[in-house]
């Protein structure tokens, strides 16, 4: 329910860590004055001459020549407009007559859905992009009138997203390999694996760029390793772009190296068809998800539930399969059972 127009600010909680009850600053002081814009701008743009007696009579307004000029200078200094007068037709008009402003008009339904959906967005949080959607909203917001309120929780406490954990990046690191990755250029910059401490130079060709649960990686050619890599951007520093180009083989298919559906790390050449039955307590649970694309999926008369799909990732498929905590067995390929039999092993040795 959208309430009579008050002095208030229009507030977005989680939004890359916008303050709750901080106003965006805007150039103009009248509650309604982007509505008269707009109603100008298309009088204008229909070639009715509007003046002041024009629009007062046809909208019921009470503007005086003097508001009006002054809503006519925030067309022409703020919105570019090329707004002058005809005397002999005694209104304005544009001397573009392809000339239109820009407007986001946006209904509460509208404002509930970006309000929920903008901190699924913290995943792009330390990169560029974070910047771009901090800009987006700020142009959203100042495009809306002055004074709104929604009457709906959704926009307070009622809603939350848990999220993944995020990594950080390095200053510069995204910004860098995104633009290599875009030019064809070889990276120079120093990684760790997991497995060491130390910093050690290298040269990288950037192929693709993949966010998997809230990380960034980037998957490429390793020049030290002579073989396609993925490596993950929070180990990256003194990330440079060269001026050395590469091209990406004619052979290179992403969908050999990662699965999107599971995951990014430890993927391997072979595909293996995967087939898993579920408990029936978890048959709700999981017959209304989909898990991959291709995915069978069907419930046994015994009340179980049989899933079978193909993939080249075999590690994070048995990773996947663990956190069910025993509600899922592998039916197929051995080389996974195997898999989920070890790290079961290995769990209990640690207990």
């Amino acid at each position: 329910m959208v309430h009579p127009p008050k002095k208030c600010d229009i507030i977005f909680e989680g939004v890359f860590f916008m303050a709750k009850a901080k106003k965006v600053e805007k150039q103009y002081n009248s509650p309604h004055i982007l509505s008269y814009i707009i109603e100008i701008d298309r009088a204008i743009r229909n070639g009715e001459y509007p003046n002041c007696n024009k629009l007062n009579k046809e909208n019921g307004w009470g503007l005086s020549r003097s508001t009006l000029g002054r809503y006519i200078n925030v067309l022409r200094d703020d919105f570019g407009a090329p707004v002058e007068y005809d005397f002999q037709k005694n209104g304005y008009y544009y001397t573009d007559n392809t000339f239109f402003i820009q407007q986001v008009m946006l209904k509460e339904g509208e404002l509930l859905t970006l309000s929920t959906i903008l901190p699924l967005l913290e995943q792009y949080k330390n990169t560029p992009m974070e910047k771009a959607f901090r800009d987006l909203m700020v142009k959203l917001v100042q495009m809306l009138p002055d004074t709104i309120t929604v009457d709906s929780a959704l926009i307070n406490n009622e809603v939350h997203f848990i999220a993944d954990p995020i990594t950080r990046l390095e200053s510069g690191v995204f910004e860098n390999v995104l633009k290599a990755t875009k030019m064809r250029c070889t990276l120079e910059l120093e990684y760790k694996t997991a497995q060491n401490t130390d910093y050690e130079l290298r040269k990288f060709d950037p192929y693709h760029i993949i966010c998997q649960k809230g990380s960034w990686y980037v998957l490429g050619y390793s020049h030290s390793s002579e073989a396609i890599r993925l490596w993950a951007m929070p180990r990256i520093r003194n990330c440079k772009i060269t001026k050395i180009k590469f091209s990406i083989p004619k052979d290179f298919k992403l969908e050999e190296h990662v699965d999107i559906q599971m995951g990014a790390w430890g993927a391997g050449k072979q595909k293996y068809k995967v087939e898993i039955e579920f408990v029936k307590g978890m048959k709700t649970f999981v017959m209304e998800r989909t898990w991959h694309k291709g995915q069978i999926i069907k419930e046994n008369p015994d009340g179980t539930v049989y899933l079978s799909f193909e993939t080249i990732q075999l590690s994070q498929v048995a990773s996947w399969i663990m956190s069910f905590t025993g509600g899922a067995k592998v039916l197929n390929p051995p080389e996974l059972k195997e898999m989920v039999r070890n790290a079961a092993k290995e769990i209990l040795a640690n207990c």
